[in-house]
């Protein structure tokens, strides 16, 4: 019974925006203290040994204030969350290499390298789901992830 009911297709395009501004809401709140702190920004980058500390830390504010307010927005949903998913795993890898580490150090890097894999896993989801309809994709008339299956089974 309960199954069913969350099955029913009225509650897909509100769970999809949820989805999309919970996930879009952690980057935006370090992306913005990235951006007001752009030069503690690039002092993280140098000590997490970044490639080219001021362009990742640009790269990073680009991708958690500007791309993330789109997915959020469900402004180009799909690509944009398969490259913040690309982005992600990037973080993991530079910024918790736990595998490096010893101690309560390499827990709590472990801990927020497996919350950057499942966080890879909803930006996945959203790119299969696509926005939904209370999206902007969906206002501008693009095809979103219920339109496109139906495109296909007909």
């Amino acid at each position: 019974m309960f199954d069913s009911l969350l099955h029913k297709s009225y509650f897909q395009d509100p769970l999809l925006l949820a989805a999309r501004v919970l996930i879009a809401w952690l980057f935006l709140l370090f992306g913005w203290g990235k951006l007001i702190g752009f030069a503690g920004t690039v002092a993280y980058m140098q000590h997490t040994g970044a490639p080219v500390p001021v362009l990742a830390a640009a790269i990073a504010v680009i991708m958690e204030v500007p791309v993330a307010l789109a997915i959020a927005l469900g402004l180009a949903t799909r690509p944009l969350a398969l490259l913040m998913a690309l982005y992600t795993l990037g973080t993991a890898l530079i910024g918790h290499p736990y595998w490096t580490l010893t101690g309560a150090e390499q827990y709590a890097n472990q801990i927020n390298f497996y919350k950057n894999i499942a966080i890879i896993g909803g930006l996945l989801a959203l790119y299969v789901a696509g926005p939904g309809r209370f999206a902007v994709d969906a206002w501008l008339g693009r095809r979103t992830g219920s339109s496109r299956r139906t495109a296909h089974a007909a």
